[in-house]
């Protein structure tokens, strides 16, 4: 067999056992979220505390692309000790699409988000805030907006 026909024949092989194969990147997001309103303690000047109010799917830890089932209240978190420039960032961020009905990730898979609470629960015992690779705005692909559809109706119950 000549050397041209024997690679072309290796290269169609190489991309029919490939063409099966679905590549997909983990999710390393902890927590997406549709938030409502953000609530900066004691300040919005010197925040040290912050009650996030919206929707939320966090992250199921035993599967790299699994999420909860929405669930509407708000996550209240303390800034990490040392971490105060990222999280007045990260809050910042946070504060600026609240009411917006914009989805959003942030936090750690593997890092802890914290507890969702309900709204008649007293803010109390904040959870360390969830610092890892940023906040990021959920894509409009079918993915993120899979998500997005039910944090938004989480919030219309």
């Amino acid at each position: 067999m000549k050397p041209r026909i024997l690679g072309a024949l290796v290269l169609l092989s190489v991309v029919a056992a490939g063409a099966g194969v679905s590549l997909r990147a983990s999710d390393r997001i902890g927590v997406y979220a549709v938030v409502e309103k953000v609530v900066l303690e004691p300040s919005d000047a010197d925040p040290q505390r912050i009650q996030i109010w919206g929707a939320f799917a966090q992250a199921v830890t035993t599967n790299p692309n699994d999420y909860g089932d929405p669930q509407r209240g708000y996550l209240y978190y303390t800034c990490p000790a040392g971490k105060t420039t990222t999280c007045r960032n990260e809050w910042a961020d946070l504060k600026s699409v609240a009411g917006k009905g914009t989805g959003v990730g942030f936090g750690g898979r593997f890092s802890g988000t914290g507890r969702i609470r309900k709204a008649d629960e007293k803010p109390a015992s904040p959870d360390a805030y969830p610092i890892d690779i940023g906040l990021m705005r959920m894509g409009s692909d079918g993915y993120h907006a899979a998500i997005a559809n039910k944090l938004t109706a989480a919030l219309q119950r």
